[in-house]
């Protein structure tokens, strides 16, 4: 029998993936799609991205017959939207980020395990070539110990492109919660390890002065399990006119007892200077897992999950962390000790 999903809100692109996935995927079946703002709902339909079957999520979720909610609503309503999904007993699964407030990701971890009920996140990077090559090579033990990583994952902002509510004030959520989860997933997914405390973290409005509450500067300094330290930075710095085609985008650089590697989101290789070597390898890349996320969500479902497929917990566990990280950057948070379970 198919799993029946229903689409809550298109008001970031991301979510066509999702909706791309589930009309494709041999055990979905797309039932209901709503859309609440007039505007996009046109935009959708004209796009032939979807029909639009419903004007109200919160009546969709409770009068719909479905299995699953896919969540695609602005940033600082999905909270609420996942959390109503559950109490419905419903299975859930976003594009980043899950919700935007501590206070909701704790509501959803309660419910979502007390139900059973799985949830979903569009964590991409673990399906990208570039990062299954750098976590391979880091799993082969040929970097050593690994003692250091650093981060960039600079966006475009992109200011009038953007849709509107995007820089409503407690709409967006945060430039750490909304960029950096990405790198928080990967990182505990690579490694092995834990983060076991937010050192420092920063929020600040830098480029986009015409909305000063904005923060469109975010950096991190943490620390895992292992006592390997991470500095990142998911500012919205990189120039319009670039796009997302820099190789500063999502560059990841690793410092092991073994030697350095290091790749990036729009790298053809990774590069390793293996230590006791003088001369640079340049590793092939793996095949990319495309659409790994959404199989992981169908399989976390249908209790097929293997190790190292992207699963609830590890949903759950980033959003958390990131909101904690992205809280630390707003209130000028120091050394704060992160407790995993």
């Amino acid at each position: 029998m198919k799993l029946k999903i229903a689409i809550a809100g298109f008001r970031h692109g991301h979510i066509y993936d999702i909706v791309s996935r589930a009309k494709n995927h041999p055990e979905i079946e797309l039932v209901a799609c709503c859309e609440e703002d007039e505007k996009t709902r046109l935009f959708v339909e004209q796009q032939g991205i979807a029909k639009i079957t419903h004007t109200d999520c919160m009546k969709m979720i409770e009068n719909v017959d479905c299995d699953i909610i896919a969540i695609g609503d602005c940033y600082g309503k999905r909270g609420k939207i996942a959390i109503e999904a559950l109490k419905k007993g419903k299975h859930i699964i976003a594009d980043k980020p899950l919700c935007t407030r501590i206070s909701e990701i704790k509501e959803i971890i309660t419910i979502s395990t007390e139900k059973n009920l799985k949830v979903g996140c569009q964590l991409t990077m673990r399906d990208m070539s570039q990062f299954i090559g750098l976590r391979n090579l880091i799993k082969s033990g040929e970097l050593g110990e690994i003692h250091s990583i650093i981060f960039t994952g600079h966006h475009p902002l992109m200011i009038n492109e953007r849709p509107e509510w995007y820089f409503e004030p407690d709409m967006h959520g945060g430039t750490i919660n909304d960029i950096g989860i990405h790198a928080i997933d990967y990182i505990v997914w690579a490694t092995g390890f834990q983060f076991s405390k937010i050192n420092a973290a920063r929020s600040w409005n830098a480029f986009a002065k015409k909305y000063p509450h904005f923060m469109d500067a975010g950096q991190m300094m943490l620390t895992l399990a292992n006592g390997c330290g991470v500095l990142g930075d998911v500012s919205y710095f990189a120039p319009d006119s670039h796009g997302y085609s820099l190789p500063f985008y999502w560059r990841f650089t690793v410092y092991g007892t073994g030697g350095i590697a290091e790749t990036s989101a729009t790298t053809k290789n990774i590069v390793f200077a293996k230590a006791g070597e003088k001369e640079i390898k340049y590793i092939k890349l793996p095949e990319a897992n495309d659409g790994g996320y959404f199989q992981a969500f169908i399989d976390d479902i249908k209790g097929r999950s293997k190790p190292e497929q992207l699963n609830t917990k590890d949903v759950l566990l980033s959003s958390y962390i990131t909101l904690l990280i992205q809280q630390a950057g707003d209130k000028n948070l120091r050394e704060i000790t992160v407790e995993a379970d």
